[in-house]
């Protein structure tokens, strides 16, 4: 008896290697098509519009560009991450003396790292958005020097890394850690398994 089942194909629309890391680690099979757009924010936008515009974009431009089969869904899942400190979006650093900037800002005091996650399907993208507080200690021009020459704030949201050395600056951490990282995963998991994705089991078509 032919099976009437539709293979779940899982796509990731980005080239974060953290995001990569977090689905294998779930034991989830994807491909990586990382998306191409514009993300420069637009005019009156606040942190939290500014994530999901992203996700939401990134999701629908990988799906639009990519067909399926008749026996095969294709699922994109996208992400975009930003530090609000204050209602001020800190994206990556352009520079050493951006990354300063932006360390010395979050010093003593509590931002929020905000996550879009989009999950698009043949017709609908469906959108979230995660927010965790973060807390810094009062970091010295010494601790910034240190950090900066560590090369990681380099392509970090807020230029810091709270899975790597950026840690010893953490204070504290109220909700999701892996959303500080780049991707909220209960929240993911949740929103995959909502577009038929078997988490633990996700198959996909090479």
């Amino acid at each position: 008896m032919k099976s009437d089942r539709i293979a779940v194909r899982l796509v990731l629309a980005s080239g974060s290697p953290r995001r990569r890391d977090f689905l294998t680690n779930a034991r989830l099979e994807f491909a990586v098509v990382p998306a191409d757009i514009d993300e420069s924010v637009v005019g009156g936008e606040s942190p939290i519009e500014y994530v999901r515009r992203l996700a939401a974009e990134k999701a629908a431009v990988v799906r639009d560009s990519m067909s399926a089969g008749g026996s095969e869904q294709i699922v994109v899942l996208a992400a975009d991450t930003t530090i609000d400190h204050d209602g001020v979006i800190l994206a990556k650093p352009v520079d050493d003396h951006d990354a300063r900037a932006m360390l010395r800002r979050l010093s003593g005091s509590t931002h929020h790292c905000h996550t879009g996650i989009a999950v698009a399907t043949a017709d609908r993208v469906d959108v979230g958005v995660v927010t965790t507080a973060v807390t810094f200690i009062d970091l010295t021009e010494a601790d910034i020097d240190w950090y900066v020459s560590t090369g990681e704030p380099s392509d970090k949201a807020g230029a810091y890394a709270i899975q790597g050395a950026g840690a010893a600056f953490v204070r504290s951490v109220g909700g999701s850690v892996s959303n500080v990282v780049g991707l909220p995963m209960a929240e993911t998991v949740a929103m995959l398994r909502a577009a038929g994705v078997l988490v633990h089991g996700s198959k996909i078509l090479r």
